[in-house]
């Protein structure tokens, strides 16, 4: 039986072989992945841009820091990578192999079908010459000679050549080794061992430990996990956080800290840059016990939002480093704060839980540092060219201009000549910016997510799917664009705001209680009544910065009042009610529609029930349960396939997306920032957050958010209100809708008999178990002994 051998390459062309293979495999796929390329032009690149002096600076910057030294020298790396390989394949092109297939004819230089007399003169021919006691003697070449000659003449090695290849039999496998052969050689066996424990035991154990130890420093969320803690502490001790407060904790993270980050430079020039930048904020307070590099980071920010002059080789470079940290960590401080209030109402402590004004401040914050605004500044310094002087224009005794909705709804005409002091190149970057911002549609459902019953129970799970479509306003431009839902958190429009707010109430009031004396249906009128949201300012004109109040009709309450009243005592039943600000979501659920087709098919049955024999109604109930049963099944299938469809929509989560938007305009954030979104549920009459807010990233065209929570132990009518927040733009953008929920009892779920077994029950169980056991141990034992 043929044996195994294994040969090392004593030549080395197997061992070219093997490392050109081995260095295409790694050379390839780095060229693809890591050759430096141009962006490619895509239509968001076709657009025009904003060309304002701050938007040019940022992007000579830009381009300033992407023609670094980094893509040069991995294109010469890649190069040397290169002009290796092409040297590895000439030499493997230049190896001959020695190994060539055994033929006995060849060997004697005969004709394949000689016969015995031929083959005999070529063997004395070739001796005479090949023989070792010759002078031209070979004896290796004599031996395979011989070995031919056997080989033809003999018929047992005849018959071995023909099926195995070699005149003597089969013959050990060999098997090649693509290494070169000094490395088993023994002169060489202490420096291979040297390498490998160089290489396995003391390099690869530091690399690992490295990064095991810098791992272990962040989150997830490549946040400093001393950092969360740091959060943690702040926010759980300052339930309700002033967004000045939350600026100081921003501060106080530790990737801002030489200790913990060693990309923080402390440059001696700051005991001097520093102290003036102090004294022109006059809002930076330095405290006993706070590091230094707080307070640093703490101005730093601060004069972003003023939008103040930096040195560009001292403290600009910082505050860009700073700015480029700061939407990760106001994302941590939003989980934080979520994971805090989840904390909390689990333990049944909801007021010592962080407030919702408090994760707003952060989510404001985040918007603030985007833009570069401050608390007061006015939304309309988002566009370019807007400056806080020409804001007086915008508020007169003709129009009242406060958001940018507002100011892109007016038309051309008045919008020109509002900002003629800007040249058309000027205006134009204006309207480009407006055209690229975006128009955001949010519509809300819902419901529970239950195989029987669909109604909100106590205690239940509730989900609420998010619906959000997102426009460019430029789309907009020819039609009107819709004022939308703006939560304003200036002062000034408090009261005006709360009296628009009556008014609108009083004038859905009337309409309802016309609609109710008119004889229309509950639907109808919630579908009539309902206004648009943007339609809240155009109620009341303003005149001289104040709200006329309309006149009241004293007469005609009364008599609403009552029909009201008496429409109210007629009404029976309980409807779950799950309703929004968009008419969309005052669909009729599927129980509903159950009740109504059920009462239908009664109606025609007991019709016809009439006009039938007694014997065909004695078959009429069999037949019915049939159609109900085959109905039930359709309905339970058609319900199986809609759940496993919700169910395969997880594997498209938000997080497995790429995280990849629209660019937002940001002239004073340092780097290209992509729109995001925070989307949540709040109830505001608590101050509670109900839902983690979900981080949005991925908005291009359309998206679908699910938010799910426990609905409220107790029965009765609760409302709650859908948020969504940018990250990006500034107060204008943000939106919400309210929801409300009718809570039923929970169903007491029913103890069938044969759960209640008593315990006399269990105890006569184990006993004839007992007893069963003994019997057949003693029948077993019996049987053995006969």
């Amino acid at each position: 039986m043929a044996g195994m051998q294994f040969e090392y390459d004593a030549e080395g062309g197997t061992f070219f072989y093997f490392l050109l293979s081995f260095w295409a495999l790694l050379l390839i796929p780095a060229t693809y992945f890591l050759w430096p390329s141009k962006q490619s032009t895509g239509s968001d690149d076709k657009k025009r841009k904003c060309k304002c002096f701050p938007c040019l600076t940022k992007s000579e910057s830009l381009v300033k820091e992407k023609a670094s030294v980094k893509p040069v020298v991995i294109k010469i790396v890649l190069l040397i990578g290169w002009i290796i390989f092409i040297l590895l394949a000439w030499k493997v092109s230049m190896i001959q192999l020695d190994y060539s297939e055994y033929d006995p004819y060849e060997e004697l230089q005969i004709d394949r079908g000689a016969d015995v007399a031929e083959i005999k003169k070529a063997y004395r021919k070739l001796s005479k010459v090949y023989h070792p006691d010759r002078e031209t003697g070979d004896p290796k070449k004599f031996m395979r000679i011989a070995k031919a000659y056997a080989a033809l003449t003999d018929e047992e090695s005849r018959k071995n050549w023909e099926e195995y290849g070699n005149p003597d039999g089969p013959e050990a496998t060999r098997f090649g080794i693509a290494l070169p052969k000094w490395i088993v050689e023994r002169e060489n066996s202490m420096w291979v061992l040297a390498v490998y424990g160089l290489v396995f035991m003391i390099i690869l154990p530091i690399v690992v430990g490295v990064w095991w130890y810098r791992s272990i420093k962040f989150s997830g969320d490549q946040v400093l996990l001393e950092t969360s803690r740091i959060y943690y502490f702040f926010i759980s001790r300052t339930p309700n956080m002033i967004l000045k407060r939350a600026v100081e904790v921003l501060g106080s993270s530790c990737e801002f800290d030489r200790m913990h980050n060693a990309e923080i430079i402390e440059r001696p020039t700051d005991n001097e840059e520093l102290p003036a930048l102090i004294k022109q904020l006059q809002n930076v307070k330095e405290k006993n016990r706070e590091r230094s590099y707080c307070i640093k980071t703490r101005a730093l920010i601060l004069a972003h939002f003023q939008r103040l002059p930096l040195n560009k080789e001292t403290l600009a470079v910082d505050q860009k480093y700073i700015l480029k940290k700061c939407p990760y960590l106001i994302n941590e401080m939003v989980h934080t704060a979520a994971n805090l209030v989840a904390m909390a109402i689990n333990s049944g402590r909801d007021n010592q839980s962080p407030r919702l004004e408090s994760i707003e401040n952060f989510m404001k914050m985040s918007q603030m540092v985007v833009q570069a605004l401050d608390e007061k500044s006015s939304p309309l310094q988002q566009l370019p060219h807007i400056t806080p002087e020409m804001l007086r224009h915008f508020t007169t005794r003709k129009r009242d201009i406060r958001h940018i909705r507002d100011f892109v709804n007016m038309k051309d005409e008045d919008r020109r000549m509002m900002l003629r002091n800007l040249s058309d190149n000027e205006y134009l970057d204006v309207m480009t910016v407006c055209a690229n911002m975006p128009y955001i549609e949010m519509s809300v459902k819902t419901e529970v997510l239950d195989e029987e019953d669909e109604t909100i129970t106590a205690g239940s799970i509730v989900t609420v799917t998010v619906k959000l479509v997102r426009k460019d306003m430029g789309e907009m431009f020819e039609n009107q664009i819709p004022l939308a839902t703006l939560e304003d958190d200036t002062s000034e429009h408090a009261d005006n705001d709360k009296e628009e707010e009556n008014e609108d109430k009083e004038d859905e009031d009337k309409q309802d209680a016309q609609q109710e004396l008119a004889g229309h249906g509950d639907q109808a009128g919630k579908e009539d009544n309902k206004n648009k949201a943007w339609d809240k300012n155009k109620k009341a004109k303003k005149k001289g910065g104040k709200v006329k109040k309309k006149t009241k009709q004293v007469y005609q309450w009364k008599a609403v009042a009552q029909a009201k009243a008496e429409n109210a005592s007629q009404a029976t039943g309980a409807k779950a009610i799950t309703e929004s600000d968009s008419p969309k979501s005052t669909k009729p659920n599927k129980s509903e529609r159950k009740e109504k087709s059920d009462d239908v098919e009664g109606d025609d049955v007991s019709e016809e029930e009439n006009n039938v024999s007694e014997d065909e109604e004695e078959e009429k109930p069999e037949a019915s349960a049939d159609k109900s049963k085959s109905k039930k099944d359709d309905d339970d299938e058609e319900d199986d396939w809609d759940n496993y469809k919700l169910e395969s929509k997880k594997e498209n989560s938000l997080e497995t997306k790429v995280k990849e938007s629209h660019p937002v305009h940001c002239p004073y954030f340092p780097e290209v920032k992509q729109e995001a979104w925070w989307v949540y549920v709040a109830d505001r009459k608590r101050h509670l957050l109900i839902t983690v807010p979900v981080h949005v990233c991925s908005l291009k065209t359309e998206e679908k958010i699910e938010l799910k929570f426990s609905a409220p132990a107790k029965p009765g009518h609760y409302q709650y209100v859908v948020h969504l927040r940018s990250d990006s733009y500034y107060t204008d953008f943000d939106q919400s809708q309210l929801i409300k929920l009718d809570v039923h009892e929970a169903k007491v779920i029913k103890d069938h008999p044969q759960w209640n077994i008593s315990e006399d029950e269990d105890e006569k169980d184990k006993d004839d178990d007992d007893s069963e056991e003994d019997d057949s141990d003693y029948s077993s034992e019996s049987n053995e002994s006969e």
